[in-house]
């Protein structure tokens, strides 16, 4: 199923009734896996699903699991992971299950040193750092743990990006993907959404197909040859695209036929920026989510990983 993004895939199994949950140092595999809940079965994520996560770090971290870990200082210590992959498991929240939150295991994993192992500690069970005061971190918001759900493992559970836009989306005329079927056949309308896939096969004769999802599910975006020409730089470049055009569908197929493209990465920047003063919401020192839109082609924004492109 390696032509469907992800988030495709668990939306589908979402909406059929599966339990999907998050990846856990203390419960997932590199697979994805299976494990009881209630009276069924749940689908646990693996830590292949999280970008830039070594098989070798989660067959070691497995390895250790011999008892639950308790924390990002635990586990560090029986599995010695390098710094750089205890701080990937607390970006993706991986923490929940030993009391600590996304910003909590990254304030420790920044913790951790990157030197050599002291003699003293290498084979003991003693923290490498002393006693440090309590010390309370402000509560990362919603919206925040969303846009870096999907830099690490390219979904959330907790909720969809555009859930947090679709108050001022519908003030402008924008229809939810759920709305399609219920409109006239070529109506006309504005929908916006993730790009997931984006599809110029040789055999359309230059037709662009696009997926888009918002959080009630995909669309499908037909691209017609002069509308590419004239909207490439839009279509090549965006995360978050908008659509404005009519709607066409027969028995099983919903379509969007583009008129007009936006490209909308400007409202994936504001979604990333914490509602608290800067100095304080960046203390963890990990997640720098306001991209440089100077600095970097539109298509690296990190507010939303890369589209899976087909040509």
């Amino acid at each position: 199923m390696g032509f469907y993004a992800p988030a495709q895939i668990v939306h589908m199994a979402q909406k059929s009734g599966v339990t999907v949950l998050p990846v856990d140092v203390n419960y997932s595999d590199w697979d994805n896996t299976l494990e009881p809940s209630g009276e069924g079965h749940a689908l646990r994520l693996g830590f292949r699903q999280l970008s830039g996560c070594r098989e070798e770090d989660a067959q070691r971290l497995r390895s250790a699991r011999v008892r639950p870990f308790e924390g990002v200082e635990d586990l560090h210590r029986r599995t010695r992971i390098h710094r750089r992959g205890i701080e990937l498991l607390a970006s993706a929240d991986a923490f929940r299950s030993c009391g600590q939150d996304r910003r909590s295991a990254l304030w420790d994993a920044k913790a951790i040193r990157t030197g050599p192992d002291l003699p003293l500690f290498a084979h003991g069970d003693a923290p490498e750092t002393g006693v440090e005061p309590e010390t309370t971190l402000p509560a990362m918001p919603l919206r925040e743990h969303v846009v870096v759900d999907y830099q690490t493992a390219r979904l959330s559970l907790k909720e969809h990006p555009m859930a947090f836009m679709r108050r001022a989306l519908i003030k402008s005329g924008y229809v939810r993907s759920d709305a399609l079927r219920r409109l006239r056949f070529n109506q006309k309308i504005s929908v916006a959404g993730l790009v997931l896939i984006r599809q110029r096969p040789g055999s359309a004769k230059g037709v662009c197909f696009v997926t888009l999802e918002d959080e009630a599910g995909p669309m499908n975006v037909v691209i017609w040859p002069d509308m590419f020409t004239k909207y490439r730089k839009q279509i090549m470049g965006s995360r978050l695209m908008a659509i404005h055009g009519y709607v066409q569908f027969d028995d099983a197929v919903i379509h969007v036929v583009a008129q007009h493209i936006e490209d909308r990465n400007d409202a994936l920047a504001r979604l990333s920026e914490d509602e608290l003063a800067p100095a304080l919401a960046r203390a963890d020192e990990v997640v720098k989510p306001v991209p440089d839109h100077t600095a970097r082609h539109p298509r690296n924004i990190r507010v939303i990983p890369k589209s899976r492109d087909f040509h």
